[in-house]
């Protein structure tokens, strides 16, 4: 393989995919968005009102304390979500470039997916799979 060599002709082209084009893009995305958010805030309507000041959580007035407890339960499957699900992303990419990584890579997803089947089998052991009331007292609230 050659390494890739660029001038500062094509470094500075417009023409050529570089450094410069996306620098200039980021520049004119963040001056759009400057230019928006100043404009909205001097000339946009302002009808101040106690209804707009007053927290809305999906469609229900709050009322009582603001703290809730949720069981651990709850906040437990969310992180198996994250863990066991989200890595499904890492898998899929890799099938879709299976042939282009070769050995090396299945070797690499067979860690991965080793390293993941350790988690889910400590997680089960200790008892984060079990739903209702435990024998063991880790669903009290």
């Amino acid at each position: 393989m050659h390494p890739i060599t660029h001038t500062p002709y094509e470094l500075l082209s417009p023409w050529e995919p570089s450094l410069l084009a996306m620098g200039v893009y980021i520049f004119a995305v963040l001056l759009a968005m400057g230019a928006v958010l100043v404009l909205t805030s001097r000339f946009g309507p302002r009808n101040p009102n106690p209804d707009k000041d007053r927290v809305y959580e999906s469609g229900v007035i709050p009322s009582g304390p603001a703290q809730f407890d949720f069981p651990v339960p709850f906040y437990m499957v969310a992180a198996f979500f994250l863990i066991f699900d989200v890595e499904s992303a890492y898998i899929f990419s890799w099938a879709v470039a299976f042939k282009p990584l070769g050995f090396g890579g299945w070797i690499k997803i067979t860690f991965f997916i080793l390293v993941l089947l350790i988690s889910l089998f400590y997680v089960w052991a200790k008892g984060g799979l079990d739903r209702g009331i435990s024998a063991r007292g880790a669903d009290k609230r």
